[in-house]
């Protein structure tokens, strides 16, 4: 079984910075890509951010030049850095797996953490 742990959420006013962590944990030999996405009230969510074991990256338009991905292959980890926070920022962010191959070598779907909330307020 495969676990991803969120942290770092919370509430911030519009132009600070708040860095979100995730940790992977289980019988995990390696993992493809880790990233965030989020979820508005109301609304579908959304890609924030991924980065591949090669450290290739991807943003969504909305956050590039103000949120910052990174990941530790070896340590099974990856933290979202996001400053210039704006009101429309405000969401759930899901810390997000896949690719996932366990010491087994069985390989899993995707694998989503719970979720953190992060308010940003005007």
């Amino acid at each position: 079984q495969v676990q991803l742990v969120e942290s770092g959420g919370g509430l911030v006013q519009a132009g600070g910075s708040l860095r979100l962590s995730c940790a992977a944990s289980g019988s995990i030999f390696s993992i493809g890509v880790m990233g965030w996405y989020r979820q508005a009230p109301g609304k579908q969510r959304e890609l924030v951010a991924l980065i591949t074991s090669r450290t290739s990256t991807n943003y969504a338009d909305s956050v590039k030049g103000r949120f910052t991905i990174f990941g530790d292959d070896a340590k099974k980890t990856v933290d979202l850095e996001m400053n210039s926070l704006k009101p429309e920022d405000t969401a759930v962010y899901y810390c997000y797996a896949d690719q996932v191959m366990l010491t087994s070598r069985s390989t899993l779907p995707a694998v989503w953490g719970q979720g953190t909330q992060v308010t940003v307020s005007s």
